[in-house]
């Protein structure tokens, strides 16, 4: 039988965009907060997620969308910051507490704007700063919940379709009612159905589906 060669034609090296990002009621709520954008109070939003929701996702969107800075955490640059839109990820995982101060309050003039990833609240985040205290306490916040299937769906697709495979349309729902409720995991399932399929000349259909969630402890039997 002679092998199906299929071109990976992805698009995964693009810059993610607000018009593409998969929508469902896991994350509506922080997407019409992220497009409402310049009208955030004082400037500024936090997306707050577990990991593999799509929070970084959403922001770089945003970012793109409106041609942000993308901050280092420990180092802003805070001179190129100035007069326009900011992103900084991973907030909670080690930021700079007076370059975070100073961010906060460029966000809130003509022009500015920034826009948090982190796990948890701002006003959880330890400081010493007593200024900056009081702006973490107040600061907005949105949450993105765990991918519902509208979400999942949505993004296996995406992730087939940058791999240019059609599997049937039976693949999804089983998908759906077996595998991690994270995007990341939806990702490497699609990438190791690609793999096994070429590995074993096959197409991707629901039987191999099974036989790769197996291999990955994922089966709900």
């Amino acid at each position: 039988m002679a092998r199906q060669l299929r071109l990976n034609l992805g698009r995964e090296g693009n810059e993610p965009s607000l018009d593409e990002f998969v929508r469902g009621p896991s994350n509506a709520v922080a997407v019409a907060a992220v497009e409402a954008w310049p009208a955030w109070q004082g400037g500024c939003l936090a997306i707050l997620g577990h990991k593999g929701v799509g929070k970084s996702h959403l922001a770089r969107a945003w970012a793109t969308a409106v041609d942000a800075l993308v901050v280092e955490a420990r180092d802003p640059d805070l001179i190129a910051a100035a007069g326009r839109p900011v992103l900084l990820e991973d907030a909670d995982r080690g930021v700079s507490t007076e370059g975070l101060f100073h961010l906060i309050n460029l966000a809130a003039r003509e022009g500015g704007g920034l826009l948090l990833t982190a796990r948890t609240r701002p006003s959880t985040w330890p400081t010493a700063l007593r200024d900056l205290r009081s702006r973490l306490n107040a600061f907005p916040v949105v949450e993105i919940e765990p991918p519902d299937d509208v979400v999942l769906e949505g993004v296996l697709r995406r992730f087939f379709r940058d791999r240019n495979i059609k599997p049937p349309e039976a693949v999804y729902p089983y998908l759906l009612a077996r595998m991690k409720r994270s995007i990341p995991d939806a990702k490497a399932i699609v990438k190791r159905l690609d793999e096994a399929g070429d590995e074993g000349f096959r197409p991707v259909t629901r039987v191999l589906a099974r036989q790769i969630l197996e291999a990955q402890g994922q089966l709900d039997l």
